[in-house]
């Protein structure tokens, strides 16, 4: 059964949907650019069968505000702000794309709220080899004033952010898409050579795995969450 719930944090008001039992333990999915929490709604209804799943829309996305203000640590002090709101002391967290980089950087600063972590097909926090290309697909539901701003960090992120995969503490995952993804997979393998304790896992699916293979992911997240 999914809810949706809004909450106030900081000044942006954040959507999010919901999955399980509310006393399951807490799991937060984070979706990319130009995406929404409903990307996840096939993965995060089967999550739900294990966990209570939380699903957000991020500044600029879905129903949450669209400040005209962006920025992947903007976005993570939301998400940590989300945490305090919903009284969530500790969860798994998982990103994709946008998402991902969000994730990573909650988990390199806030090590203490982030009990395990999965990044699925996630841009590298490296100097871009060519310039970042979002096309949307589908229906526009999202500030496109957010875009610039996020190709702009993926291009030239923050050195910090390379040097603070070397702090998260969390067990991790990366889920790479294959082949069929338009992200160079060699720089996840590199990315994952960064973070203490990571494993790289290629699903195929290209790279949006979760929509297109949502049973496999959700079965993966699960079992590496029990493990």
């Amino acid at each position: 059964m999914e809810d949706q719930s809004v909450v106030d944090v900081g000044d942006v008001r954040l959507a999010y949907r919901t999955w399980g039992d509310s006393m399951g333990s807490p799991v937060v999915l984070l979706h990319g650019l130009g995406g929404s929490s409903a990307d996840w709604e096939a993965a995060g209804s089967l999550l739900g069968e294990e966990w209570r799943v939380y699903a957000v829309d991020l500044r600029g996305h879905g129903e949450s505000d669209w400040p005209d203000e962006y920025g992947f640590e903007q976005m993570r002090d939301d998400v940590l702000e989300f945490l305090d709101a919903c009284e969530i002391d500790r969860a798994g967290v998982v990103g994709h794309g946008m998402g991902g980089a969000v994730a990573s950087l909650l988990a390199g600063e806030h090590p203490d709220r982030v009990e395990r972590l999965v990044l699925v097909e996630t841009p590298p926090p490296f100097p871009a080899e060519r310039p970042a290309v979002f096309v949307p697909e589908g229906p526009v539901d999202y500030d496109e004033n957010a875009v610039p701003a996020v190709l702009a960090q993926l291009d030239a992120p923050d050195p910090r952010w390379e040097e603070d995969l070397g702090q998260i503490v969390a067990p991790t995952m990366i889920l790479a898409g294959g082949p069929e993804s338009t992200m160079p997979q060699a720089r996840l393998a590199d990315m994952a050579s960064l973070i203490p304790d990571c494993q790289l896992v290629t699903l195929g699916g290209g790279h949006r795995p979760h929509q297109r293979h949502p049973d496999q992911v959700a079965t993966r997240i699960t079992e590496f969450f029990t493990s």
